[in-house]
């Protein structure tokens, strides 16, 4: 069992506001509100502390990926994103032959039940064709029902999102049967218009996957999918911010529009996350990855990304200008809630799962925990030390 202890000096981001020379305190797996005697002394001074990252769309990293891998590379992707602070991962997966998709699925499922991924995202196959990105058009189908259905049995309880293009036939009885499911519908890799957009969304969609991207753009007498999605309250808008996928001034339109409690920050990532350039498959498409831009080979098309949602932290204050809170609730609290794992983590409270972030003063990672155990040894100038129940205290 993770031994108790308590990390003294930080700046600590809670849901009411930021903390400064605060106190976090892990007993065991979970967060506290008292320290149990004989708790070690972690000074951390000078840093940031925050809650682990969330992140409900993720393809992949390290070399590996989610989209067809084994478990063995599965794992070995959800390690690389534990190294860059994201605690709680969906495994994505993209367009393929319905029969496979299920057979993978029921692999992930596994997965899910032991705790290593947080469910399953099916991102395709049924998207247009006119906004299919990075996935292989001759696997495309419309939503039908019955194969919507299909997979959600084959993810055994752990399937979390889908991302339809909701316009297509069949796509708002797919919209109200995952819904009945409890079971994400995500508006995305889509050709709608704006009206048909907020059809989806009364029928249940609540989330836009990785708004702006694979969609119409808005105009001025077209406002089409960005518009509505963006308007309303009932739905969660992803982004990804590597600087590639979003000018600056498109983020921070959405966070103004959506306000800070709609927004997730995703990476999208593909297996070169946390890897590096050179050829890549991503579900049965070959891509190039020169400079951190995932491309397809053939047709250019962005296909993921190889974020990191540290480097998404970072880039959002540092270059976007966001507050921190906002960057946080857009990691953490947004994503754990939608999820519907907020009673565990998300935010750095007591009772929750003792996942966080240690944060330098350049908002780089210094440290990883999960669940009350360090993936990354904090690196501070100062060592823990040994301090009674009463030192550890919370002020």
């Amino acid at each position: 069992m993770a031994a108790s202890k308590v990390l003294a000096g930080a700046r600590v981001v809670l849901p009411t506001g930021t903390v400064d020379d605060g106190r976090v305190i892990v007993d065991g797996t979970r967060l506290s509100d008292t320290a149990p005697p004989g708790a070690d002394v972690l000074d951390v001074s000078g840093h940031w502390l925050v809650p682990g990252f969330v992140d409900i769309h993720n393809h992949g990293g390290g070399g590996a990926s989610f989209a067809g891998g084994t478990a063995e590379d599965v794992l070995k992707g959800v390690h690389t994103h534990r190294l860059h602070g994201t605690t709680t991962v969906v495994a994505s997966a993209v367009t393929g032959e319905l029969d496979f998709l299920a057979r993978h699925a029921g692999m992930l499922a596994e997965l899910a039940q032991q705790g290593d991924i947080a469910g399953i995202h099916f991102e395709g196959p049924f998207i247009s064709p006119c906004r299919k990105g990075a996935h292989n058009e001759e696997l495309l189908r419309e939503p039908d029902p019955a194969e919507v259905r299909k997979l959600i049995d084959a993810a055994h309880g752990h399937a979390r999102m889908m991302t339809l293009a909701t316009e297509l036939p069949g796509g708002l009885d797919s919209v109200r049967l995952l819904t009945e499911h409890g079971v994400i519908a995500a508006v995305g890799h889509t050709d709608a218009t704006y009206e048909q957009t907020l059809a989806a969304i009364d029928a249940g969609a609540t989330v836009a996957t990785h708004l702006f991207n694979a969609m119409p753009p808005i105009g001025h007498r077209a406002p089409g999918p960005i518009t509505a999605l963006l308007q309303d309250e009932r739905v969660t808008v992803e982004l990804i911010n590597d600087g590639t996928h979003l000018h600056p001034a498109a983020l921070r339109l959405a966070f103004h529009h959506a306000g800070r409690d709609r927004v997730a920050f995703i990476t999208d990532a593909m297996d070169a996350a946390g890897f590096g350039d050179g050829r890549y498959m991503l579900g049965s498409m070959e891509v190039e990855v020169a400079d951190g831009v995932a491309r397809l080979v053939e047709g250019g098309s962005i296909a993921g990304s190889t974020l990191t949602l540290d480097r998404a932290f970072k880039r959002a204050v540092t270059v976007d200008g966001l507050p921190v809170g906002d960057v946080v609730a857009a990691l953490s609290a947004n994503p754990a809630r939608l999820l519907g794992l907020a009673d565990r983590t998300g935010s750095l409270e007591p009772g929750k799962d003792a996942d966080l972030v240690l944060l330098d003063d350049a908002f780089d990672v210094a440290g990883v925990m999960r669940r009350g155990a360090w993936v990354v040894e904090p690196r501070l100038d100062r060592p823990a030390t040994a301090a009674t129940a009463e030192a550890g205290r919370p002020r």
